[in-house]
């Protein structure tokens, strides 16, 4: 059974029935699922998730599904938590551990949210999906879409990353390449709605994709054996994550199974896109201007203006975090040292993260005995790498000096 009690508008808290796919309120704010959390709290002891399957779903009492079988899976096993030690030696800071979602079945954290969400489109009789993307969401929508019978349509900015516009054609999706950023993207699907047919699932203007990010609190929670880290960085565009985390992190603590305080929830962005910073230390409780000339190489933080700024700002708040943002150049060459020094193969966003944390425990905003968990959104793969050229010609003689 279900324990859903309600949809809820974040910005007028009106009560909405769960009984249909809704998008967004009639306010024109995100949705937020709401539980019967004395209900869980009742039918779920924390003990009894020990016995359950090593995946997302077993968390299935706070996620809005109404039966295991109208769940759409790919196999979304638990992703590790590895700690960076060399790191944490370096920079004499508290311990490091890095959230590694690229290990999902779509190569990234967007499995999470889309396998809700098209499980819940499934459910109610969804036959058309479209989205904006800037690479990874997309991939996750054509591949659940695949394995749900459900048609996917999906518009890129056309620089994304090639190697994610063609894993979401190679999954089938009807993929188109937009002479602009992802705010144009989600102009066009807007526009095709009442004439396609489609179901919009732009970040945030549907409430299910949240109750799958909040699953990476979830876990995050179990792992540490609920008692949450002191920080979080997170690479943040849409924002589903930042909000989904804490959602997750309210409704554990509110059915007794968190252990101490919440973590300080920090959105890492880019120099050269960081309009929820901008807003943040400006303090405002929305972003009131797009970001001009986003260019930044960090593809999943390119949003100009995110749907869900006030839900971003206010958990930024709440927490007592902040936002920060990093400079490409230096992304890009933490990267590379990463994987050499770490042996951990980050995506651009994971590596957004690292160097956030760097510079805030250098600035005094991360405590030095802090445990901070950076999230790594992707695998490595996903981002494009630079090319190898070294070679020898076996029918010459070697000169063995030269490979020491």
């Amino acid at each position: 059974m279900s324990f859903v009690s309600h949809l809820e508008c974040s910005r007028t808290g009106a009560r909405i029935p769960h009984d249909a796919f809704h998008t967004i309120s009639d306010a024109g704010a995100p949705l937020l699922v709401r539980y019967d959390l004395e209900a869980v709290k009742a039918a779920i002891p924390r003990e009894q998730l020990a016995g359950r399957r090593p995946d997302m779903w077993r968390y299935l009492e706070l996620l809005p599904l109404a039966k295991p079988e109208d769940i759409v899976s790919l196999g979304e096993q638990i992703t590790p938590l590895v700690p960076l030690l060399r790191m944490q030696a370096e920079l004499g800071g508290g311990e490091i551990l890095v959230k590694d979602e690229g290990r999902l079945p779509t190569g990234s954290f967007k499995s999470r949210g889309l396998a809700v969400a098209v499980s819940m489109a499934k459910a109610f009789g969804v036959k058309h999906i479209a989205m904006p993307t800037a690479g990874n969401a997309g991939a996750a929508l054509a591949a659940y879409c695949a394995r749900a019978g459900i048609k996917s349509t999906v518009f890129c900015p056309d620089d994304a990353p090639e190697t994610t516009i063609r894993e979401i054609a190679y999954h089938g999706a009807r993929t188109f390449r937009v002479n602009g950023l992802i705010n144009h993207c989600g102009q066009i699907v807007a526009a095709g709605t009442k004439e396609m047919g489609w179901l919009d699932l732009s970040t945030l203007k549907e409430p299910y994709r949240i109750e799958g990010k909040k699953t990476m609190g979830m876990e995050l929670a179990e792992q540490l054996g609920w008692a949450l880290p002191d920080v979080i960085f997170y690479p943040t565009g849409g924002g589903t994550g930042l909000i989904g985390m804490w959602k997750a992190f309210e409704e554990l603590e509110a059915i007794g199974w968190l252990d101490g305080k919440r973590p300080r929830m920090v959105a890492v962005q880019s120099t050269r896109c960081g309009p929820l910073v901008k807003a943040f230390d400006a303090g405002h409780e929305e972003v009131r201007d797009p970001w001009e000339d986003a260019d930044t190489l960090i593809h999943g933080v390119r949003v100009p203006k995110p749907f869900g700024d006030r839900l971003c700002l206010k958990v930024m708040r709440e927490s007592g975090g902040f936002g920060t943002m990093v400079d490409d150049e230096k992304v890009i060459a933490a990267r590379a040292s990463l994987a050499r020094e770490e042996g951990l193969h980050l995506s651009i966003e994971g590596a957004a993260c690292f160097v956030a944390y760097r510079q805030e425990l250098q600035s005094g905003r991360v405590g030095r005995n802090d445990q901070a968990v950076l999230f790594n959104c992707a695998s490595g793969l996903k981002t494009d790498l630079p090319p190898s050229q070294t070679r020898i010609n076996r029918n010459e003689p070697l000169d063995f000096s030269a490979f020491s």
